[in-house]
């Protein structure tokens, strides 16, 4: 059978955490760059469903489209690895400095992605910057003011309010790339990620990797935005959500629900029996020992 059972999945997750993380640099800068670019263009492709049918719905269910290559290819997205590499430190399989060497890496891709279809498609939809009419040209100027100005406007809850929709973004993106675990059928896979995208699409929740190249775009249209506000208002507290969404409700529920209590009771003994080694260590390096 092709389905493969929670327990499973979590060791899996475990294992991709700790490839990821110890990926090499251009591996992760390439890597980031593409998901950048190609979750940018099912970003584009969503915003044309939405436009030609008047229905939001119809762009979140075409969007999952990018998701899906990105996956299928083992291309990256921060977002996603935002809930399996914190699992394989907790596993002793990579290290903290490894984690955060990946998220750099990776988002330093994501931006250059981003960016480089930012302008590629800023050029096709104004026809070489001779023609603003295009609906979607307005549509991306009001949603990068909304993301940024409009949270801005609202001060403190508008900075919880992001932080907010990050968090429930992201424990969706993350569901996405842990439905594609469980099954060994590449159509099953396909289905089974679908579903949870469309859930956070249709409910305009904060992606970070979304936002790397709607903001920047509607900036590079005339969009009343600063990069503090791109930054402090959405980039940075949209990131810090949904590192929230995919590490605690994804990485951790998950590890809850499905590790064995004999594996959760030894990572306590483990921590318990380091923390004397570490004082002794510590004790006797101020001694001269």
């Amino acid at each position: 059978m092709s389905y493969i059972k929670p327990a499973e999945v979590l060791d899996a997750m475990i294992d991709t955490g700790a490839a990821k993380a110890n990926a090499g640099t251009l591996q992760m800068l390439v890597r980031g760059f593409l998901g950048g670019a190609i979750l940018a263009f099912a970003t584009t492709l969503a915003f044309t469903a939405t436009s030609q049918t008047s229905l939001g719905l119809a762009g979140a269910l075409v969007f999952p489209a990018g998701f899906v290559i990105i996956v299928l290819l083992g291309l990256e997205l921060v977002t996603g690895s935002f809930a399996l590499l914190p699992l394989a430190v907790h596993a002793r399989r990579t290290s903290v400095s490894r984690m955060l060497s990946h998220f750099i890496w990776v988002i330093a891709g994501h931006l250059i992605g981003c960016a480089a279809y930012a302008l590629l498609y800023g050029l096709v939809i104004t026809k070489m910057f001779t023609d603003m009419s295009n609906p979607l040209i307005q549509m991306i100027i009001q949603l990068s003011e909304t993301k940024t100005i409009g949270y801005k406007h609202m001060g403190y809850e508008g900075m919880m309010l992001v932080v907010i929709k990050a968090i429930l973004c992201n424990w969706m993106v993350t569901l996405g790339i842990v439905m594609a675990m469980t099954s060994k059928s590449t159509g099953a896979k396909i289905i089974a990620m679908w579903l949870p995208i469309v859930i956070f699409f249709a409910q305009g929740f904060e992606h970070a990797v979304v936002n790397m190249f709607v903001i920047p775009a509607g900036m590079l249209f005339g969009a009343h935005v600063s990069l503090s506000d791109w930054w402090v208002w959405n980039q940075i507290p949209v990131l810090v959500g949904n590192f929230i969404g995919g590490a605690v409700f994804t990485g951790m529920m998950l590890y809850l629900s499905h590790s064995s209590p004999k594996n959760q009771a030894a990572d306590v003994k483990a921590q318990l029996k380091s923390e004397p080694a570490a004082v002794e260590a510590i004790v006797a390096k101020g001694s001269g020992l």
